[in-house]
């Protein structure tokens, strides 16, 4: 037997999307609490900040960059910008450069 509302979703639609939305949460917070303006950190390492491993689209560079369609919502990048980071994945294809946003300023957005 499924739980439903009075607008026909199950009770379990609900969680599974938050569950979904908090994905890269811990990566957010993580993120809020350095002090550095510039720093790198591999796949490896995110994966432990997050708890679960990144999907196999993190090795390509338009994953993380806000530079790359920067209208495209995608929960990783809006952690970063949420935390005050822009993140670049290095050439390395296994880690990523965050840099601190100057304060104030919009995140970058690509030159048309």
């Amino acid at each position: 037997m499924r739980i439903r509302s009075k607008a026909g979703k199950s009770f379990f639609d609900g969680i599974r999307q938050v569950a979904t939305m908090t994905d890269y949460d811990a990566l957010r917070d993580y993120l809020a609490k350095q002090k550095l303006s510039e720093f790198v950190l591999s796949f490896e390492a995110i994966e432990k900040i997050i708890g679960d491993a990144l999907p196999r689209a993190a090795g390509r560079a338009s994953w993380w960059e806000t530079l790359r369609s920067p209208q495209e919502k995608m929960p990783q990048r809006e952690a970063c910008l949420a935390a005050g980071y822009v993140a670049t994945r290095l050439p390395d294809g296994k880690s990523v450069r965050f840099a601190r946003m100057k304060q104030g300023r919009e995140p970058p957005t690509a030159i048309r």
